[in-house]
Order: C-alpha cells, then sequence, then structure tokens
C-alpha cells in the first residue's frame, strides 16, 4: 500500500515508492503524510502539452491546475504552449503563470517537431521539469545531458490504442521505454500502470499519483436549458471519439433500449471525417444527441452536475481525469469492466462490458431508480477517499522539490 500526499493508494504486486513528506508510522501499518509548504522557491517547467489556458483535454486541465497551485505556493512556473497561427517564438505572461508560446501545426509531424522545439529552448534554462506524455519521451535524453531534473506523467498506455499504425505503435512503445530510462522519476496515475511501467526500470523509481477533483455541490440548470434539457432526465457521455472508448457500443446499447432519457454525447463528431465517427453517427437513434466538443469548463460543470448517470467507456490507460470529475459531480456512474474504471469508480458503480450488458443496466436503473442514489453517494465517498485535488498537487509539489534537489 503506497500512500501518496494523505491518500491511500493500493499499490501493484511491487514495491512502488510513495511521495512522502513528514511521514509517521500508524498502527495499520500505512504512512500519514503531513505536507508543509516551506519558503524554498522552485523554478518548475511544464512541457508536454498544447499549453493553458486549457482547450483541449485532461493533460491541459491538470497543467493549468497544477500551475496555478504552484504559483499560489511562491514558486516560478512555466508551460509551453503550442499555437498553430503563432509565426515566431513568444513568451508572456497568464495568471502569474510565464508562457512560452511555439509556433506549430498540430499534426503528428508538427506536435513532434514542437515538442522538439520545447525541449531544445526548455534546457537552456536551469530548473526542474515535469514532462506530461511520453510521445517524445526519447527527448528526454537532452535533459539528461544537461543534468536538468525531469518528472514524467507517464500518462496511460498510448501504444495500445487501436487508431494507431503498427508504425505508430512501435513509435509510441520505444519512447515508453525511452522515457521511462531517461527520466529521473515517473508519475503512474493508476496502481496498474505503475505495474505496467515497472518492466522498463526499477520501481523506486515510480511514484503513483492519481488526479483530483474538486467536489461540485451545485451548478445553474439556466445552462440546461439552453440545450433543451433537464436536470436527472438525460445520460451523459464525454470522450474523444475513438473506438477503445467504447462510444459506438454505448450508442448502439441506447438506440436499442428505448428509454426516455436521451444519451447527451459531448465531443467532435463533425470536421475531419473518419469511419469510427460516421459508424457513429449512423448507429444513433433519436433518443442520442451529439453536442459537439465543449471545453467551457462551466459548461460541462453543469451538463455532468445535472446528469442522471455518467456513461464511461474508456477502455485503455489509467486513471481518466473525466472520470474523477464525474466522482466530484456525485455522479452515478456506469463505466466499462476493466481494472483501470474498477479501481477508479470503486465499488459503488455499474459495470458493462457488451451492448448487451449496458441495456441491462439502463432497464434495470429505469426500474428500479433508488439505486440512483446510492451509485451517487458510492461516488462521492470514492473521491473523498483518494481523489481530492489539494492533496493531488501537494503531492506533485513534493515530488518536484525532491527531484529539484531539496532535501524535505
Amino acid at each position: 500500500m503506497a500512500t501518496v500526499g494523505a491518500l491511500s493508494v493500493s499499490s501493484p504486486p511491487i514495491e512502488t515508492e510513495a511521495v512522502l513528506l513528514d511521514a509517521v508510522e500508524r498502527p495499520d501499518g500505512l504512512r500519514k503524510v503531513d505536507i508543509k509548504a516551506g519558503p524554498y522557491c522552485m523554478d518548475v517547467k511544464i512541457v508536454g502539452t498544447r499549453g493553458i489556458p486549457a482547450t483541449h483535454g485532461g493533460f491541459e486541465t491538470f497543467a493549468e491546475d497544477l500551475s496555478l497551485f504552484l504559483v499560489s505556493r511562491g514558486h516560478h512556473v512555466t508551460v509551453y504552449c503550442q499555437a498553430d497561427s503563432a509565426s515566431t517564438l513568444t513568451e508572456d505572461t497568464w495568471k502569474g503563470v510565464h508562457r512560452v508560446v511555439i509556433p506549430s501545426s498540430n499534426h503528428a509531424v508538427g506536435t513532434i517537431s514542437y515538442d522538439w522545439a520545447t525541449t531544445l529552448h526548455c534546457s537552456r534554462r536551469k530548473g526542474v521539469v515535469l514532462t506530461l506524455g511520453y510521445n517524445t519521451g526519447v527527448f528526454s535524453f537532452v535533459y539528461r545531458m544537461k543534468n536538468l531534473p525531469n518528472v514524467m506523467n507517464m500518462d496511460g498506455i498510448e501504444w495500445k490504442r487501436e487508431k494507431w499504425s503498427l508504425p505508430q505503435r512501435s513509435w509510441l512503445w520505444f519512447n515508453e521505454w525511452a522515457g521511462a530510462r531517461f527520466a529521473n522519476h515517473l508519475v503512474a496515475d493508476h496502481p496498474e500502470i505503475a505495474a505496467h511501467l515497472h518492466r522498463h526500470t526499477n520501481a523506486r523509481k515510480i511514484s503513483i499519483i492519481p488526479y483530483g477533483a474538486d467536489a461540485v455541490t451545485s451548478a445553474p440548470t439556466s445552462i440546461l436549458e439552453e440545450y433543451g434539457l433537464k436536470p436527472k432526465k438525460y445520460y451523459l457521455l464525454i470522450a474523444r471519439p475513438e473506438p477503445e472508448n467504447s462510444i459506438l457500443e454505448i450508442v448502439k446499447a441506447f438506440s436499442s433500449a428505448r428509454i426516455d432519457a436521451p444519451l447527451i454525447v459531448l465531443g467532435s463528431y463533425t470536421g475531419e471525417p473518419s469511419y469510427f465517427k460516421q459508424q457513429v453517427v449512423c448507429a444513433a437513434g433519436p433518443n442520442v444527441r451529439f453536442l459537439g466538443a465543449i471545453y467551457n469548463r462551466e459548461i460541462v460543470r453543469a451538463l455532468r452536475f445535472h446528469t442522471k448517470a455518467y456513461i464511461h467507456g474508456h477502455r485503455v490507460g489509467g486513471t481518466n481525469p473525466s472520470l474523477v470529475e464525474s466522482l466530484a459531480a456525485g455522479n452515478a456512474i456506469i463505466a466499462h469492466d476493466n481494472r483501470f474504471n474498477r479501481w477508479v469508480a470503486g465499488v459503488g458503480a455499474k459495470y458493462f462490458r457488451e451492448t448487451q450488458d449496458l441495456e441491462e443496466i439502463l432497464y434495470s436503473l429505469e426500474r428500479n431508480s433508488w439505486q440512483l442514489a446510492e451509485m451517487e453517494e458510492a461516488s462521492a465517498h470514492r473521491r473523498r477517499e483518494e481523489f481530492e485535488k489539494e492533496k493531488v498537487l501537494e503531492a506533485y509539489e513534493k515530488l518536484l522539490l525532491d527531484a529539484d534537489g531539496r532535501d524535505s
């Protein structure tokens, strides 16, 4: 059992190093952590995302939250940002966070060139590097050569995603291996990810820190009215349109079940065409509505808070930020049945593997709506137990302080 912040984390069957400060033994064998802020000021550089303010996904949202938290604690923080429209590198300040904006396109080659330009620029300045994701983990050798401490969040098992071709999977697997070897310390957001990474490096080099979220206790219903929705009268799905997120199976289940409450889908199904997106749209019945990709956090928070239940179909990866946000909103959760989701959502959620499983769950909840209240309470309890946002951010601060050479 590893303890992160004040969070107890069930460890994989390996000895994984915890993020600890002022730890003392307790009678139950766990170690309680008392994290104390000090006057020490770090120079932290966050790389690997498209930048802040967050307008893309989980890593960007986390980079925004962590950078603002570290600034509030007196540290100097730089976040590297990717810009399609910029023609030259620029630097500015956003809410006390130093931003380095690097021009680059969003296609694969452009992203690699952005990561390389980021690495070269970042390596010229002293400080501790936090790399979010390993897609170009091999570039971390530069930080090694410059003797810059580099903490890397290894995200999920990206190379297992169905959308990648064999050459792409090989590239991602190689970078997972290289990132695990070149980074000074690794962060796994899930015990199963830590167990997976152990094949590449020593377990003492790995810390388990999940994502966190603040409890959502209210949200305006006026936002729902803009979409023609009523509280607790719809189900919600938030996911990128990718096969391993079980979107097609979920849409088919709702289209077949013919229940009154519609399925609201957030994600981009317009723009760049793909066969998978076409499959999803064609499979959708009249009770499935696509609202598009929404990055306004207030709107998403309201849609999530007032949903009847949150549907989570992710099959690949560790701790998914969207699932944690749903725990924070106190949602009843229906998730794909796999070892990643079961650890995050806990025993109070309901799980499905096939379309028919989900149909049966939906019918059961429609007939026995009392179950929803129990599921909501279980989600709120699970967040308090494992995913307190401030404790997660404090754990990152502690780990970065250690990497920066401060003996805490």
